[in-house]
């Protein structure tokens, strides 16, 4: 074989090899921006539930006395996490602590806990970061003997 048959060979190797892994980057990209487009769209169902809920004149609270939760922990300290920590403030259920993957950059009121740490009892535990409920119950589970409640559960609860 010649060289130059070698040579655009080798060239055609290169920009096959070069174009498949510049799809596989492509690929994943597209993948984390759908996953937090989904993320997203859940939280603004949540806030848009939560108005709703507000504008009906029920709150919250109401959900806590019903099952007679005075004690609880909020795991996610973003958006959600802080609007639910505002909501029960000033009320007689106990926020104890946070739970929060990112602790030591939040700053709060409340003792934020890493998840890995050991979790004081509490009555429930609520998560905010809806999408991603099924993980983090599987990993408090074994934690923590508290009820692990998503917040969205409380939202539509709330409006029945």
């Amino acid at each position: 074989m010649n060289k130059g048959m070698v040579a655009v060979i080798s060239t055609l190797v290169g920009a096959i090899a070069g174009a498949t892994a510049a799809a596989k980057v492509s690929i994943g990209m597209i993948d984390r921006n759908r996953e937090m487009s989904d993320k997203h769209l859940i939280i603004l169902r949540a806030l848009n539930e939560w108005m709703i809920t507000k504008q009906n004149g029920k709150h919250i609270i109401e959900y806590f006395h019903k099952k007679e939760i005075k004690t609880v922990a909020i795991y996610g300290m973003s958006f959600l996490g802080e609007r639910l920590y505002d909501e029960l403030k000033g009320t007689d259920v106990e926020v104890k602590y946070a739970i929060d993957k990112n602790a030591v950059n939040i700053f709060s009121e409340i003792d934020i806990l890493l998840p890995d740490e050991e979790l004081p009892e509490v009555d429930a535990v609520i998560v905010t970061p809806i999408f991603f409920f099924t993980e983090i119950e599987t990993n408090l589970a074994s934690k923590i003997q508290a009820e692990i409640i998503p917040l969205d559960d409380i939202l539509y609860e709330i409006q029945l």
